[in-house]
């Protein structure tokens, strides 16, 4: 029942801080939510004892990641994001709310067509070093490939906008 509660309560903070990075004007409250949608779903792999997933998605994602996004923001100047803000029209709002339902609808259908519901159910139990060779693994349908294309990637990103924001005088 514990378990039911506290999901309960990740789940209200992940979506109303979701809700809420999506909204706000400033983007460092959206960056600020962001961190709040990364440390609540750290919180689920903890209520689902997978505490390496949790330590990764904290160390990961809420630690370097959103700090990437926060140095992105302070490195650009204060005069560059005075004047961002964006108006949301009706038609916006309405053809967004159009393809998040579209959305919806669709993963329900295949989740209702190929019975994954009914299937996971009775084995939820996945054991964690089946996890870790997964994620570490250089073989078929494993993760260690993608991780150093990513990593690779961020590096990128970092060293364009540290070249970026360097101003020639």
């Amino acid at each position: 029942m514990a378990n039911i509660v506290m999901f309960g309560i990740l789940a209200v903070v992940i979506l109303g801080s979701a809700i809420y990075c999506v909204l706000t004007r400033s983007i460092m409250r959206a960056a600020t939510f962001l961190l709040f949608v990364l440390f609540g779903v750290a919180g689920i792999y903890f209520l689902l004892d997978y505490t390496f997933l949790g330590a990764a998605q904290i160390s990961v994602y809420a630690g370097g990641i959103t700090m990437i996004y926060i140095f992105a923001i302070q490195l650009v100047s204060k005069h560059t994001l005075q004047g961002i803000t964006e108006r949301l029209k009706g038609s916006k709002i309405m053809a967004g709310c159009i393809a998040a339902a579209v959305g919806c609808a669709m993963v329900l259908f295949i989740l209702l067509k190929q019975h994954f519901l009914t299937q996971a159910i009775p084995n939820s139990e996945v054991p964690m070093s089946l996890v870790g060779d997964t994620l570490m693994g250089s073989e078929k349908y494993q993760y260690v490939l993608p991780f150093e294309f990513i990593s690779l990637f961020l590096l990128a990103c970092i060293i364009g906008g540290i070249v970026i924001s360097r101003k020639d005088k």
